[in-house]
């Protein structure tokens, strides 16, 4: 695991799970047989030398812990990419049946993002239930998805995007990552300055594939 690229929003399943450290006593809900089936998910810092920035999940919302996990501890890792092609796959044999809002959304958003031609996935309840299969998804979860946009995506793209995201059965939340941080696709579709993600902290921006020298200072 030591040469490979770990990024936000991926899944990292441990094979060492009293590796992951807080800095302090883990919560209540935390311990080790926890970890060892459901994966840690990769934040959004920087870390030094073999650290990864990583958070802790638990069965609800409220139930959160950040901290940091050394890359030799990590067995295997799971993008966004990785669950929405296994998805694919089962949208397309008619097992992804689900009374759930979050996975009849991504079902039906699934097979028009690949058409898109966009590198996407899913993330947040929707991506650690599908990478774990942990039930952490409710009737009233939101689907979160990632497109990976390292150049500026067009405006009928965006178009696009927005409009699936809203014909939907549960609210969708569409992040899009430049490489040089993430933002919201609702924020940038109302135009203006937004809020840019980065490793070093949120930036306000302009465009969001272009920061300026001042910009990444004081990211």
């Amino acid at each position: 695991m030591k040469s490979l690229p770990c990024r936000p929003h991926d899944l990292l399943f441990v094979r060492l799970p009293d590796r992951f450290d807080t800095g302090g006593a883990w919560p209540g809900w935390l311990d080790a047989a926890w970890l060892m089936q459901a994966p840690l998910v990769v934040r959004r810092e920087a870390a030094p030398g073999s650290l990864l920035p990583v958070g802790a999940r638990g069965l609800t919302r409220s139930q959160r812990c950040k901290g940091y996990v050394q890359r030799d501890a990590v067995a295997r890792c799971v993008t966004p990419e990785m669950l929405a092609r296994l998805h694919l796959r089962a949208v397309r044999s008619d097992e992804c049946q689900s009374v759930l809002p979050p996975l009849r959304a991504l079902a039906a958003m699934a097979p028009r993002l690949k058409d898109l031609g966009l590198a996407w996935g899913p993330t947040g309840g929707a991506g650690f239930y599908l990478a774990s299969g942990l039930p952490v998804l409710h009737a009233d979860s939101d689907l979160d998805l990632l497109v990976r946009a390292p150049e500026t995506l067009p405006a009928w793209i965006i178009d696009r995007l927005l409009r699936l995201q809203d014909q939907q059965a549960c609210r969708v939340d569409i992040q899009v990552d430049t490489g040089l941080g993430g933002f919201a696709l609702n924020e940038y579709a109302r135009g203006g300055r937004l809020l840019l993600k980065t490793a070093h902290g949120p930036v306000l921006v302009a465009d969001p594939w272009r920061m300026t020298d001042a910009q990444r200072e004081a990211a």
